[in-house]
C-alpha cells in the first residue's frame, strides 16, 4: 500500500507544468466545508498556495484559512491554559505530600502543554518544510483529472469512497486509499476505465516489518516490529502516480466528497528487497492524457500503460 506520500501541493505548478485548468469551485467548496465543520484535513503545503492571493477566489480561500487557523489557535491556547492550571494544582499538592493522582496529573499536563505549544508553533510557522506536503489517508491533495476535454485539477481526499456507498464505508473499508492492480476489474470496476486521476509526488512511505527490511526471519521469541520506510526515485524525478477517483454525493446537507485511491502493483525489485510487497504505478508523461481520458471498452490499453510505466530505482531510508 502507499501508506503516505509527499505530494506536489501547489496548484500553480500544475498549471505551469501540466497545462491544467483549476476547478475553482471545488477548492472554494472544500475550504467552506472545513469551516462548516466537515473535518476535512488539508495539508499545510496546500494552504501555502493561497498565502499571497491574486484573485477574488484566492482571497476568499485565504480568508477561510485565516479564520480556521485562528479557531485552531484559540482552542490550543485554551488547552495550554487548562493544562497549566492542572500542572500548578499538581505541583502545589506535591509540595505537601506525594500522591499518585498528583504525579499523574503533573505528567499528563506537562505532556499536553508540550504537545499544544508544538502545534501552535507549527501552525504559526511561515517557513515551509517538506513535511508540509506529506499526506496520509483521510487528507486532501490536488489530483489531476480529465474534464470537458482538458486536464483539470481538483482537491480530493486520499481514501476513496465510491459513489452510492454509505458514509460508514470509510470505517468498514479503511484501506481504500490503495487500489490493487489485480482487483481493478473487481472491487474497483465502477471507476477503472471511467474516472482516472494522477497524483504528483516526490516520495512515498510504507510500513515494513523490521526483519523483512533486514532480509531475515524473526528470531525465536522476537516480536514483529514495524518501521516506516521512505522511498524516492534515485534520479530525483517526480512520480506520476496513477489513481482512481469518485464523486460521492450524500443526502441533503451532506457536502459532496471527491476522493481517490492510488493504484499499486507488484513491487519493484529494490522495494521487495526492502521488505514491502507493493509499489505505486508511476506512468510515463506521454501517457498522461490516455490515462486521464480512457476508452472504457479498451481496458487492454490501460494495462499497457501500466506495463510501460517508469522504473526509476527507488532508494529507501528510515523515515524521519
Amino acid at each position: 500500500m502507499c501508506y503516505s506520500a509527499q505530494i506536489e501541493a501547489s496548484y500553480q505548478r500544475y498549471v505551469r507544468a501540466f497545462g491544467a485548468d483549476i476547478d475553482i469551485a471545488a477548492f472554494v467548496r472544500l475550504y467552506i466545508d472545513r469551516a462548516n465543520g466537515s473535518g476535512a484535513k488539508i495539508p499545510k503545503g496546500m494552504d501555502a498556495a493561497f498565502l499571497a492571493p491574486a484573485s477574488d477566489w484566492e482571497r476568499e480561500i485565504k480568508a477561510l484559512i485565516d479564520a480556521h487557523d485562528a479557531q485552531v489557535a484559540s482552542k490550543l491556547e485554551q488547552e495550554v491554559f487548562k493544562q497549566k492550571k492542572r500542572l500548578a494544582d499538581a505541583e502545589r499538592t506535591l509540595q505537601s505530600k506525594t500522591t499518585k493522582k498528583a504525579l499523574e496529573d503533573r505528567r499528563i499536563a506537562t505532556s499536553k502543554i508540550e504537545w499544544a505549544l508544538g502545534k501552535l508553533a507549527d501552525l504559526r510557522r511561515t517557513r515551509p518544510e517538506p513535511r508540509d506536503s506529506r499526506i496520509f489517508p483521510g487528507m486532501h491533495a490536488p489530483v489531476l483529472v480529465w474534464e470537458n476535454g482538458q486536464r483539470v485539477l481538483k482537491p480530493m481526499r486520499y481514501q476513496c469512497r465510491p459513489a452510492g456507498k454509505p458514509t460508514f464505508f470509510d470505517r468498514k473499508f479503511p484501506g481504500t486509499y490503495n487500489a490493487r492492480r489485480d482487483n481493478l476489474e473487481g472491487f474497483w470496476k465502477d471507476a477503472f476505465g471511467l474516472t482516472h486521476g494522477l497524483m504528483v509526488a516526490s516520495r512515498f512511505y510504507e510500513n515494513v516489518p523490521r526483519h523483512r527490511m533486514e532480509g531475515r526471519e524473526l528470531r525465536e521469541g522476537e516480536q514483529e516490529e514495524n518501521v516506516i520506510l521512505e522511498f524516492a526515485p534515485r534520479d530525483g524525478s517526480e512520480m506520476l502516480i496513477a489513481c482512481l477517483w469518485s464523486r460521492w454525493t450524500g443526502g441533503e446537507g451532506e457536502p459532496e466528497l471527491l476522493s481517490f485511491a492510488a493504484i499499486t502493483d507488484e513491487p519493484e525489485p529494490e522495494v521487495a528487497a526492502a521488505g514491502h510487497d507493493r509499489t505505486v504505478i508511476n506512468i510515463k508523461p506521454e501517457h498522461i492524457d490516455a490515462w486521464l481520458n480512457p476508452e472504457p471498452g479498451n481496458l487492454a490499453a490501460l494495462y499497457a500503460i501500466f506495463d510501460d510505466r517508469r522504473h526509476p530505482y527507488y532508494e529507501h531510508r528510515m523515515a524521519a
